[in-house]
């Protein structure tokens, strides 16, 4: 019975891998798309490289409407489906706007997955197994990741048709995501919210969900009116925590990485490597991470991140100052994603799941989710022309500042959650 609900589980964290490969795989383009369509660099960043999370923005503010109306199941298979639309339109793309907006596609489904991924396996999973479990889905974001990044690194000697095949590659893995959704049970405690009692139990029984949590299956409840009253606390929470994810730099780093190595020095091959050097690392210590969250809990290894982050982006931005070898930009950046990997990319999916009750859990992941993906999408689209007006060490002494805001908060306010039976209440 715990088996099923691992591989329940696992099957659904895979919307990860499409998601990681979605977001990152653009940055092998970046350059070879502005030169091909010769666009300013506003353009570029906010429409080109910012497209897919445009659509995040979208999936992540209306994702909780498919997520409770259809179904965790039924929306799991749609965002496979709108992957791999997207990365059969997008590599066929021959205009802009037909480029766009197949992007934008993809970045729907990384928005609404961010919400029904962590909401089904926190569902089906025990209060002292939901970490690990949800960050699964973490781990399969940096293993798409690092998928993109060394595809993009192996086709990069394709002439001009490289960025073409690196996002068509994502059709493949979007297809047999497809094919494993379609196997999974729904989530009983949907079932149970719906009043489809029977149905719940056999399913409980079947994940081998205890007496408890079996119970709470079978509450017929119903999104609270008065939801952002009665949910002030924990929505102050992770619209924080999703505020500082941004500001950290992540995503700006993850999109432009190759375009951050080569303005510290680097040939174009070398910043390639580079690039698959970070996914390895974020590979490995969100694999740490996950070992240590339901360990240590969510706001040690915060209070780890935290502490990373600042050393890290420091020197990064003392290295763009003092005109410092591209190498020590490479290594700096690789002690970022560690830090990041094991601090707020193994918590912030598994927090945001778990502060709110479960009538509620969709709508409050909306809320978090739909600040996280604003800002993703704002952030990268600067950077072009951050990094055009005042330069690399301006940004990323900007980013180092507030992740000594985020260690304050993250110390003085931020609660834990670990193996908490119910959400975080309301007091």
């Amino acid at each position: 019975m715990m088996k099923k609900s691992f591989s329940y589980s696992l099957t659904a964290a895979l919307a990860g891998l499409l998601f990681g490969f979605d977001t990152v795989v653009i940055s092998g383009a970046d350059q070879r798309l502005q030169e091909l369509w010769n666009t300013s660099d506003l353009f570029h960043g906010w429409l080109i490289m910012a497209s897919a999370l445009w659509g995040t923005v979208l999936g992540a503010l209306f994702g909780n409407h498919p997520t409770d109306q259809w179904g965790r199941k039924k929306t799991l298979l749609f965002i496979g489906l709108c992957f791999f639309i997207s990365a059969i339109g997008s590599a066929l793309a021959n205009h802009t706007y037909v480029f766009i907006f197949f992007r934008f596609v993809g970045g729907i489904a990384i928005g609404v997955s961010t919400i029904a991924v962590p909401a089904y396996i926190t569902e089906i999973s025990k209060a002292e197994l939901r970490g690990r479990r949800v960050a699964l889905y973490q781990f399969s974001i940096v293993l798409g990741i690092l998928v993109a990044m060394s595809s993009n690194y192996a086709l990069q000697f394709i002439e001009d048709a490289a960025w073409r095949w690196m996002l068509a590659v994502e059709a493949l893995p979007a297809l047999f995501y497809c094919i494993l959704v379609v196997k999974l049970d729904e989530s009983p405690k949907w079932l149970g919210m719906k009043g489809r009692r029977k149905q719940a139990v056999e399913i409980a029984d079947r994940i081998g969900l205890d007496w408890q949590e079996k119970k709470e299956s079978l509450k017929e409840l119903k999104p609270s009116l008065s939801f952002f009253r009665r949910n002030k606390r924990a929505l102050f929470w992770v619209i924080a925590l999703a505020f500082f994810n941004q500001f950290s730099g992540i995503n700006a780093i993850l999109y432009y990485a190759p375009r951050i190595f080569e303005t510290a020095g680097l040939a174009t091959s070398a910043a390639f490597l580079g690039s698959v050097g970070i996914g390895v690392v974020n590979l490995v210590f969100t694999l740490l991470g996950m070992y240590l969250i339901d360990r240590w809990g969510r706001k040690k290894l915060m209070h780890l991140g935290s502490i990373g982050y600042i050393l890290s982006l420091t020197v990064i931005a003392i290295a763009f100052y003092a005109e410092w070898s591209g190498i020590i930009v490479v290594w700096s950046t690789m002690a970022f994603i560690a830090a990041h990997a094991v601090g707020q990319g193994t918590v912030i999916w598994v927090f945001i799941a778990e502060v709110f009750p479960v009538e509620s859990r969709a709508q409050g992941q909306a809320v978090g989710s739909s600040v996280h993906w604003v800002l993703a999408a704002a952030i990268p689209a600067f950077i072009p022309v951050l990094f055009t007006s005042v330069g690399p060490a301006v940004v990323f002494s900007g980013f180092a500042l507030m992740m000594v805001l985020q260690l304050l908060w993250v110390y003085f306010i931020m609660p834990e959650t670990k193996g908490k039976k119910a959400a975080v209440k309301e007091s």
